[in-house]
């Protein structure tokens, strides 16, 4: 009937069955991949910027400082050639050699040219500045011109009269009259080209620092904005790279909880993993392994219910034929036969019990699934559980103690005292007459602890890692006592796991267990 029993269950999800389909998408290598281009891209085009930005300062740099010595250069050969000019006017209306009218006009051509490119160069300069310039050498010029140095003529003949001295004289009298004319007017003309120069002078002098100022303004603005640009792509840089690491590592994080859950027995939530295809692939392949570890749960708790169910109706019928023998029903019993009738009715009465707490650790199993989460004062509840248990304790003498102050935990009441009971009963099972329970309420970094220290003979170093395992009893047992069941531990775990919490054995020194759970405070 048992194996037929085991038979007839559903044959779960077979490895075929699994889903092998392709998701579209990136892998996560190569999202991987992608987000460091993409943030190589954007430090590179904002290094590239910079450099095409300071070679452009540069070029206009550069070009600022030749157009600066250009116009210096201009004015300084005005003034030069203004002195040319002066120099050989004055030569000329002294020697009235025409070589010094010439290189006059070779100066004034040149001073013309250079007046030219200052004109262009100073456009904020007034237009009346180089108009007196050019008026002012104009009037030298024509003043040049008109001054042949001619002396008069004369007249053939061995002799002279009278008339003809008197109008030489008057005629050479006049010519010098007019000479004298013409060298102040070409003074004159002279006396205001330098100050025009100097002003020129002036005027490219101010232009030079102006095209400074606004090549330093332009430099400084371009500076703010590669230092704007520059601290820009690293915010965003970080930015993306933040936000690439969280959105590869969530589904990283979805697995390990996912993993955590099925380590824990928890197979009621689905597992969906979002994210790049080969990580939602594993995902599927975890919640595949999810529904299969499930069935096999579900099986074997059937298969426990039907082979408990099976061996009750023959358990049941030995202990009442051991019973029926006891009572010498079917006659009269030698002292061995009363022996051997003893030792069956005890071990069927064992079986019966061991086949019982099997029952009931699975029937916990698949009820910690299902939690009825109330806010609950664990002082209050810890205080109830001791004293439910009064004569077990002071039938041993014990004393029990509870440190601690008030503490509100979100759990099952139910549930949860019969966590705190299984503790205090394995406790007084293991501690010395006259001894001492402490339970310990307190609370750190967002959790509730509750400690329980008993002054027993502890668990034995190859013990702990199997403490909690069901049926399993440690080397160091009290003396005297009846063994234990192996499965209080086992429902603490079970009930300490499904309120999201936290069971271990803490190592102490002098003897004794320490057990500590710790759940969210969710208060």
């Amino acid at each position: 009937m048992l194996k037929q029993a085991a038979l007839q269950q559903p044959v779960s999800h077979s490895p075929a069955s699994r889903p092998s389909g392709v998701l579209p998408g990136l892998s996560f290598r190569q999202l991987l991949l992608a987000a460091f281009l993409l943030i190589a891209a954007l430090l590179s085009g904002t290094s590239v910027h910079a450099l095409f930005t300071l070679e452009r300062m540069s070029a206009h740099s550069r070009e600022t400082a030749g157009q600066a010595v250009r116009l210096t250069e201009q004015a300084q050969r005005l003034a030069e050639r203004t002195v040319t000019m002066e120099r050989s006017a004055r030569q000329f209306l002294v020697l009235e050699d025409p070589a010094f009218r010439d290189r006059y006009a070779e100066a004034w051509q040149q001073a013309k040219s250079s007046l030219a490119e200052l004109q262009q160069a100073l456009p904020q300069t007034p237009a009346e500045v180089f108009a007196s310039w050019n008026t002012y050498g104009e009037a030298a010029w024509t003043v040049l011109q008109s001054d042949q140095g001619a002396s008069l003529p004369v007249l053939p003949g061995p002799a002279k009269n009278a008339a003809q001295g008197s109008a030489q004289n008057a005629a050479q009298k006049s010519a010098q009259n007019q000479r004298k004319l013409d060298q102040r007017a070409l003074f004159e003309a002279f006396s205001h080209l330098p100050a025009l120069n100097e002003q020129l002078a002036l005027e490219s002098k101010r232009e030079v620092e102006r095209r400074n100022n606004a090549l330093s303004n332009d430099l400084e603005q371009q500076r703010k904005m590669l230092t704007f640009q520059v601290i820009g792509a690293i915010v965003l840089a970080v930015l993306l790279a933040f936000w690439f690491g969280m959105w590869l590592s969530r589904p990283l994080a979805r697995m390990e909880a996912a993993i955590g859950r099925l380590g824990d027995n928890r197979f009621d939530q689905p597992i969906v993993v979002k994210g790049p295809a080969d990580l939602r692939r594993l995902g599927q392949q975890l919640d595949w392994l999810r529904r299969r570890l499930a069935d096999l749960e579900a099986e074997k708790s059937r298969f426990l219910r039907h082979v408990s169910h099976e061996l009750k109706t023959p358990l049941a019928a030995l202990c009442e034929g051991a019973a029926l023998l006891d009572d010498e029903v079917a006659g009269k019993l030698t002292d061995s036969q009363r022996e051997i009738s003893r030792i069956l009715r005890q071990n069927t009465q064992s079986l019966q019990t061991q086949i019982e707490d099997l029952l009931r650790y699975n029937e916990v199993a698949f009820d910690a699934q299902r939690i009825n989460r109330l806010p609950v004062d664990l002082r209050a509840l810890l205080y109830k559980v001791i004293d439910d248990q009064r004569l077990q304790w002071v039938a041993r003498d014990l004393k029990v103690e509870v440190e601690g102050g008030a503490r509100t935990a979100v759990l099952d009441p139910d549930k949860f005292a019969i966590v705190l009971a299984n503790l205090l009963s394995n406790a007084v099972r293991f501690s010395p007459p006259g001894g001492t329970i402490r339970f310990v309420l307190s609370g750190s970094e967002g959790r509730v602890r509750i400690d329980c220290v008993d002054q027993g003979p502890g668990v034995a170093a190859t013990d702990a890692h199997r403490i909690f395992d069901p049926f399993y009893q440690g080397l160091n047992q009290p003396q005297g006592a009846r063994h234990g069941n192996g499965i209080g531990l086992s429902i603490v775990r079970e009930y300490v796991l499904a309120h999201n919490g936290d069971v271990q054995l803490v190592s102490r020194e002098g003897g004794g267990a320490h057990f500590r759970i710790e759940l969210p405070d969710e208060s």
